[in-house]
């Protein structure tokens, strides 16, 4: 009986068994890993943004169609882009306009130092979110072209500028450059 016992896979020395735990330790340490990687990988894409958003992550705009003193807009990561070719009046404008009645100063060089003709700028109001409407022809207030939101007054200069009502701060530039000399815009 003695001998039934001693042929049982027991380790002969201690040594033999440390192997042997150490051995199925990392094999269940790996098992483990190659888990929690099958997990967090299909997680963590899922957090990347969808084909539709890459999408719309730059767009591009035909300048030649915009004739000076005309506007275009288009819609850019859900949001409206205004584009105007400004006339040598509108910067003339824009660029005396005096700072110190503004409530956000901003001059028109910083704001279009790329290219001084055109105007980008997002049209979402900045009061409140509204889509500010293009002033054609008006003139009542003291300020030419521009925009105005009607839904609570905040008038915007040709530069895109807060000049009065509840607006705190000027329409966004976003980031846009000039491609193919200067007859492309990549908004983005």
């Amino acid at each position: 009986m003695t001998g039934d016992i001693e042929n049982k896979q027991t380790p002969n020395s201690p040594e033999e068994g440390k192997t042997r735990r150490d051995f199925l330790t990392l094999t269940a340490s790996a098992v483990g890993a190659i888990g929690v990687g099958a997990v967090a990988i299909p997680f963590i894409n899922s957090m990347n943004p969808a084909a539709d958003i890459l999408a719309q992550a730059s767009i591009d705009v035909n300048l030649t169609e915009i004739s000076p003193g005309t506007s275009k807009v288009v819609m850019w990561r859900g949001k409206p882009v205004f584009i105007r070719h400004r006339t040598p009046a509108e910067i003339t404008a824009a660029q005396k306009a005096s700072l110190r009645t503004l409530p956000d100063p901003q001059t028109d060089q910083e704001r279009f130092s790329k290219n001084p003709a055109w105007l980008v700028v997002i049209g979402v109001c900045t009061h409140l979110g509204c889509v500010p409407n293009e002033r054609r022809g008006l003139q009542s207030d003291g300020i030419e072209g521009g925009w105005l939101c009607a839904c609570h007054g905040s008038v915007y200069d040709g530069s895109g500028r807060i000049v009065k009502g509840p607006a705190p701060k000027n329409l966004e530039v976003p980031p846009y450059q000039f491609i193919n000399d200067n007859k492309v815009l990549k908004i983005g």
